[in-house]
């Protein structure tokens, strides 16, 4: 989406990517979050949609209720802890993921592939690479062990590229059944959510779908800002777009600089 096309929503394509994030959790009971759109997207649902809402994230945080207007850039800082229910130690934070007790995992990346695997450790060559990223982080354990993950991230032909630099974090491998193959049984990518489109998987080749629009976006548009051919839902809908409330609960838990 241009800048003219989100302005015509009355909104920025970051708040636009944050709001339509924020609506793929309605009706989930927990979320383990990444910092940055997934946490903000969690927040924004807890305040709208799903008041119940338990927001879990990686440094130990269960159950917080962010601070509008200070929103944590980190894992590990105190703002996580604000109004949490529980504050355990990182393992106990994982092992609840790996028992299958959070529902949705909420991540982002530099760069993803038609299978939903995910890059933000190198872009180049790992040994040497152009530029460094900070890694993984819990993102390989949340994409691992949640039982659904909702992957946020701008939509440009950078990051939607043929094959990730690096797979940080798994998606569905080389496709089919690679994902099961390589002993991951457990969760699933299950949608793609950019300030274009939201885009899901096909069920037997597991590739990347286009699966709705974001209003004023075309398929050209968002075919020339993918790295490679997106398969293409039979009915492709269009996403109701965003809500002055919606729009102001977001302002408020992230003001604009």
């Amino acid at each position: 989406m241009t800048s003219s096309a989100a302005e015509s929503l009355g909104c920025t394509p970051q708040e636009l990517l944050a709001v339509m994030a924020s609506r793929q959790l309605e009706g989930v009971s927990s979320v383990f979050a990444g910092v940055g759109v997934p946490l903000l997207a969690a927040a924004l649902a807890r305040s709208t949609h799903s008041p119940d809402l338990i927001i879990v994230v990686e440094g130990g945080s269960i159950g917080l209720d962010p601070k509008p207007g200070m929103l944590p850039i980190s894992t590990n800082e105190m703002r996580t802890a604000h109004r949490a229910t529980m504050l355990p130690g990182i393992t106990d934070t994982f092992l609840l993921a790996q028992r299958g007790l959070l529902e949705v995992g909420f991540v982002g990346g530099a760069q993803v592939d038609r299978y939903g695997n995910l890059n933000s450790s190198v872009v180049g060559n790992y040994v040497g690479p152009r530029v460094r990223l900070p890694g993984s982080g819990g993102a390989n354990d949340i994409i691992t062990s949640c039982r659904r993950v909702i992957v946020a991230t701008m939509h440009e032909p950078r990051r939607f590229v043929p094959k990730v630099d690096f797979i940080t974090s798994p998606g569905y491998l080389q496709g089919g059944d690679s994902r099961r193959e390589a002993g991951l049984i457990f969760g699933r990518v299950s949608r793609v959510v950019t300030d274009l489109a939201i885009l899901d998987f096909d069920l037997g080749t597991k590739a990347m779908r286009l699966e709705a629009l974001h209003p004023g976006v075309t398929v050209e548009q968002v075919n020339a800002n993918t790295g490679f051919e997106l398969l293409m839902a039979e009915n492709i809908t269009i996403t109701d777009p965003p809500t002055d409330h919606e729009l102001a609960v977001l302002r408020e838990l992230d003001p604009p600089s």
